[in-house]
């Protein structure tokens, strides 16, 4: 198989049948997404700068020539393979300069979001042991507060010129050095050796957020991208033709879906993506942006959908090229399939469904079969899935619901390992699974490798849809986002006039989940109007934007387990609190 060009299969089970994963024995992505195409001046990316609208265009060789410079300059830092560096920059072009310079070195990015506030980022660079980070200047104050706190962390690179860089020449011996982007790529020239990589390379650890514990990160070796991007041209259609296709997502670059599965998917295909980073979601601007740049395909979080659907008629009132919306994150409700199959003229809207360390498994595809509101669609070629029992891992019938488990044809475009959790990894994972009729049609794939556990409550009909019905544990998605209670619950402690919190997700019509924080203040003298306030800066300002509490119910106990544990399954039964 070409990894240029994905094979195209106009029937599903024609392509269930036929696909079969051929990763390359050398695989780079820094020199598959920028060297391999037949035209590398073709513009791969297209910058509308927010402030002032100008447009930058970067071809496919000018990304290679700039990503060389800071390989060159992060070497020069005594940035070696293996080592971790962590991204946290917007939609900007620096942003997969960046990871492409750190993967022609060999080294591990870690994608993080400048949503994240002071803990969140404080966490997930000292866990991962993030040697060097390239951060946007917008959260330069958090990470003045937190590198001391970063043992590992010796080099801050900082977008901007010297000028507008502060410590642009360095700190103190002993301290973390703080070097300006652009002096950096001044400095060095281009036309290093990438690293010899193979699909099994690291070359990210993601972040994802649990119910029991701190977020755990997730490790994957090079053919990540590989499956995302298989997955992509699964779920646009298969319409990435090279040369042809421009890309969008309003989504943050740090997430899987938009990382992976939009902007590299993108430039594995040759295509072109457009970054435009801003702050919320305005269904105006981004209707004028998908016809500015002629986007053709489109990943948007069902919320985004969502707030796209008060614009009426959009097809009379902006010349659009779009073919296709993809979407992830939580259901899609009838609703938004009924507007865009109504409002718009041949244009496909495809759910689908993945998680960090599963790569994107399930969806639907509008060039093989009907979507079906509020399914997450059929398992992706290259994939099987089964429906478990969750306590005897006995697989269940079509109509029972169970526990979602995936098994891949190739076991590399899966996630490696949670990072320094062994005992974690091992339990994604299960042989339990009996091998029948039932599981999928190849034996040969129902005999290669583990199952991986989803975590995820999933029912699957008789025409082999799958239908979300909830998590096994207490992770909340909101607005696309996925969102650990526990990590929430301890930002308002801190707050101290906080004794107990207990976070759950509840229904809401736009963001799929709302969060809703039960407190109890330590005493009954408190202003709740200012108390509420009050909560939802200090989440904002150490977890990040989309996780604070939208709902606070002030309550005079909370439910617990013989242990202590805030019991959150009698939270979200719980009625007649007071809250906002």
């Amino acid at each position: 198989m070409s990894w240029t060009v994905m094979p195209t299969f106009e029937d599903y089970d024609r392509a269930r049948e036929e696909f079969s994963w051929e990763l390359p024995e050398s695989f780079n992505p820094a020199v598959d997404f920028l060297r391999k195409h037949d035209d590398t001046s073709r513009v791969a990316l297209r910058y509308e700068r927010p402030e002032s609208g100008r447009v930058e265009t970067y071809t496919f060789d000018q990304l290679d020539d700039r990503s060389d410079r800071i390989a060159a300059a992060l070497a020069a830092l005594g940035i070696q393979a293996g080592d971790r560096v962590g991204v946290v920059v917007p939609q900007k072009p620096e942003n997969p300069i960046a990871h492409l310079a750190n993967w022609k070195l060999g080294a591990v990015s870690v994608p993080l979001t400048v949503l994240f506030g002071r803990d969140a980022l404080q966490y997930r660079l000292e866990d991962s042991g993030a040697k060097a980070v390239v951060v946007d200047p917008d959260v330069r104050e958090a990470i003045a507060e937190i590198r001391d706190d970063c043992p590992n962390l010796e080099h801050v690179i900082e977008l901007g010129d010297e000028e507008a860089v502060d410590g642009a020449d360095g700190a103190a011996e002993g301290d973390t050095a703080t070097h300006a982007f652009d002096a950096l790529l001044a400095s060095y020239e281009p036309g290093i050796d990438a690293y010899d990589a193979t699909p099994e390379t690291p070359t990210a650890i993601m972040y994802t957020s649990g119910s029991t514990g701190p977020p755990k990160g997730v490790l994957h070796s090079h053919a990540l991208w590989l499956g995302r991007a298989a997955a992509a041209y699964n779920y646009f259609d298969q319409g990435l033709a090279e040369g042809e296709a421009t890309l969008w997502t309003p989504a943050d670059w740090a997430w899987g879906a938009a990382l992976g599965g939009t902007l590299f998917a993108a430039w594995h295909h040759g295509c072109t993506i457009v970054g435009w980073p801003r702050d919320g979601f305005d269904p105006e601007a981004a209707f004028e942006l998908l016809e500015r740049h002629g986007v053709t395909h489109t990943f948007m979080p069902p919320t985004a959908l969502r707030l796209l659907t008060s614009i009426d008629d959009p097809e009379r009132e902006y010349d659009l090229a779009i073919e296709t919306f993809a979407s992830a994150g939580e259901p899609l409700t009838s609703e938004v399939v009924d507007w865009v199959e109504e409002t718009f003229t041949d244009v496909s809207i495809n759910d689908f469904y993945g998680q960090t360390e599963l790569n994107l498994v399930v969806g639907n595809s509008d060039a093989w079969f009907d979507t079906r509101p509020g399914s997450m669609g059929r398992p992706f070629p290259g994939y099987e899935v089964a429906i478990l029992d969750p306590d005897t891992r006995e697989e269940l019938p079509d109509g029972e619901v169970g526990e979602l488990a995936v098994k891949t044809g190739d076991r590399r475009v899966f996630f490696d390992e949670y990072w320094g959790l062994p005992e974690k990894t091992a339990a994604k994972r299960t042989e339990d699974v009996p091998e029948s009729e039932a599981i999928g049609e190849s034996e040969e794939l129902c005999s290669s490798g583990k199952w991986f556990l989803t975590g995820d409550l999933i029912e699957r009909d008789a025409d082999g849809y799958l239908w979300f019905v909830s998590r096994t544990d207490d992770v909340i998605l909101t607005s696309g986002y996925r969102v650990g209670p526990m990590e929430v619950e301890e930002a308002i402690l801190n707050h101290e006039a906080i004794e107990q919190a207990g976070v759950v997700g509840v229904p809401d019509e736009t963001r799929g989940e709302a969060i809703k924080a039960f407190v109890k203040p330590v005493t009954d003298e408190y202003d709740p109007e200012a108390l509420r306030g009050e909560i939802r800066e200090l989440v904002r300002d150490r977890l990040a934007e989309y996780e604070y509490p939208r709902e606070i119910a002030f309550v005079d106990e909370l439910p617990t387990t013989t242990t202590g544990k805030i019991r959150r399954r009698s939270l979200r039964d719980r009625e007649g609190a007071t809250s906002e």
